[in-house]
């Protein structure tokens, strides 16, 4: 069983779908007990980094999730989801993130780009740390458009944990991948064909 992490923020309804069209077996849930029992995760952020952690302390769901990625599960997390990995943001200063991974989100800065970054932009898997290989993008190759909406981006310290990196004024990262923890800034959702081939090779891992 797939756990989708409901936090009472945002409709989860598009992402539970699509897990399924994919032949998952899902669970929306708030419970604790239901991601300590998941096989997999899949955390989809929405709102504000603020709002986020705070809910999530609300639920009592940072330590099960803390503790799941520590046991080897499979955990994807996907816009918000990605930035929620990290220490800190721009986005609620003095707010402490999940710390997962060790760097923290910045605000784009417009240089006549608008902000969100909002609509269809590619992906690519070279960076200047090499090509991380990963199942996750089996069969989604170079320069494939993704659905983004999103103002903050996230800046790894261990810039190894880059899988692929996106073009908006500058080079960020839209994809991480480390051990068992994938995050995406877009929305596989939302990004048809390529992005459903993401969450079907996301579902397909042992």
């Amino acid at each position: 069983m797939i756990a989708v992490v409901d936090y009472g923020m945002g409709n989860l309804r598009s992402v539970e779908k699509a897990l399924q069209v994919c032949g998952a077996r899902t669970k929306v849930t708030s419970d604790p007990k239901d991601l300590r029992r998941a096989g997999k995760i899949v955390f989809p952020g929405v709102g504000s980094f603020g709002e986020a952690m705070k809910e999530l302390k609300q639920f009592k769901l940072v330590q099960p999730i803390k503790d799941a990625i520590a046991e080897g599960k499979p955990f994807l997390g996907l816009c918000l989801g990605l930035q929620l990995l990290f220490e800190k943001s721009a986005e609620a200063p003095g707010i402490k993130g999940l710390c997962v991974l060790r760097g923290e989100s910045k605000r784009f800065k417009a240089r006549g780009l608008k902000v969100p970054h909002m609509g269809w932009n590619t992906i690519v898997r070279r960076t200047a740390y090499g090509v991380q290989r990963s199942n996750i993008l089996r069969g989604v190759p170079d320069d494939s458009y993704m659905y983004f909406v999103h103002s903050y981006y996230a800046v790894p310290k261990d810039k190894r944990v880059i899988l692929t990196t996106t073009d908006y004024g500058m080079n960020f990262a839209s994809g991480i991948h480390k051990d068992n923890i994938y995050a995406f800034q877009f929305h596989p959702e939302k990004s048809q064909g390529l992005g459903l081939k993401i969450l079907e090779n996301f579902v397909g891992l042992r």
